[in-house]
């Protein structure tokens, strides 16, 4: 099973300028290789491979001396990751490559191998870089596949190495209606489960605000260049990266909580870029992260041997009662509560869909009747 680990590194004042000497390069190298992919396509109709492009490496060098500064190994791994971007544009349709820009808030390289790890000593060492100190808190065994360092824009410097424990994933456990728990997800309160509890929204974003819009302005009316307005914008990135940890904790911490305590979570698949273009709610759903609670509920169940249910995005979930199965066409987003004209049960619409998801999913898995 693959598994990332991610530490926190701490490279000397000689040592930052040979990373960064590493992270311009893949990025010259990754544009290079698009624009001539890009034109090779349009002037022959010729699709150049990752194969073709590696073996133009030893010319671009040639004309760029500075090339040769940088782990070869590290330049032959960013045509690679070329050659998968346009493998998923054709399969999956996941958008056209771009342009990598020095301006993004992460940057990174990777480094295939030629690495070793040292958890006595607490360093790793790169190849064309040397022994970096790191804060190995965690150890693990099995064979070490690529690693990838990266810089945020606050400056801190990460290493996240992938590792294959040589293990099989565990096989999912039995469940069944007991062990099983529906998850709603929403804006006023970010997760309603089919018990009836309800965690709350904590809303990391709007609550610092105010303080990222003074930090904002002060950035504004710095003069280009000067080193003021590089004072200002670090501040500005640390009160974001601050609001970015919290929010990391607080859906590790849940969708751990979550998968320890089921057998199976029953969720519902959400167009969340099509909900983005509501401009009245564009910035809340930022700011809850659903697509991030449900990878992370679905990689935590793969690693502990849970089962993840879907369900589609258009089963009326909030509109059928969890009872007797009458539909309410009529229900509207702002009817936080109605009663069953049926069976007369009062109704809270976010538990009531809860229910409803987890009653969808247990029926595709043939465990409960038809409502």
């Amino acid at each position: 099973m693959l598994q990332a680990y991610k530490y926190r590194l701490y490279p000397t004042q000689a040592q930052i300028p040979l990373l960064m000497r590493h992270i311009h390069a893949c990025r010259f190298v990754y544009n290079h290789s698009l624009e001539q992919k890009i034109r090779a396509y349009e002037q022959n109709g010729k699709r150049l491979s990752c194969f073709d492009l590696n073996n133009h490496l030893p010319t671009l060098k040639a004309e760029h001396p500075w090339l040769t500064e940088v782990n070869s190994q590290s330049l032959q791994y960013v045509n690679r990751n070329l050659d998968n971007a346009f493998t998923r544009f054709f399969r999956e349709k996941k958008g056209f490559p771009k342009f990598k820009s020095k301006k993004n808030p992460v940057q990174s390289f990777q480094v295939p191998q030629h690495y070793h790890v040292d958890f006595e000593s607490n360093r790793v060492k790169l190849p064309k870089i040397g022994d970096v100190k790191t804060k190995l808190h965690r150890v693990f065994t099995g064979k070490m596949k690529y690693a990838t360092i990266l810089v945020t824009s606050t400056g801190k410097w990460f290493i996240s190495i992938l590792v294959d424990d040589e293990q099989p994933d565990p096989n999912p456990v039995p469940f069944s209606s007991e062990t099983t728990i529906g998850i709603d997800v929403g804006l006023k309160d970010f997760a309603t489960f089919s018990t009836g509890e309800k965690v709350a929204n904590p809303r990391y974003l709007k609550n610092s605000l105010q303080r990222l819009k003074v930090l904002q302005r002060r950035v504004s009316r710095k003069m280009k260049g000067s080193k003021n307005r590089q004072k200002a914008i670090q501040k500005l990135a640390r009160c974001h990266d601050n609001v970015a940890n919290q929010r990391n904790d607080f859906l590790h911490k849940l969708s751990y909580r979550v998968v320890s305590e089921n057998q199976a979570i029953a969720v519902e698949s959400l167009n969340i870029a099509g909900m983005q273009k509501n401009h009245n709610l564009a910035q809340s759903i930022s700011d809850v992260s659903w697509s991030a609670f449900f990878t992370m509920l679905e990689y935590k169940c793969r690693k502990y041997g849970k089962t993840l249910l879907t369900i589609g995005q258009f089963d009326p979930s909030s509109k059928i009662c969890n009872r007797c199965g009458y539909s309410n066409r009529d229900l509207k987003l702002s009817d936080r509560e109605w009663i069953c004209p049926d069976c007369g049960t009062h109704h809270d619409r976010d538990i009531n869909a809860a229910i409803n998801i987890k009653k969808f999913a247990l029926q595709d898995q043939n465990l409960v009747g038809v409502v």
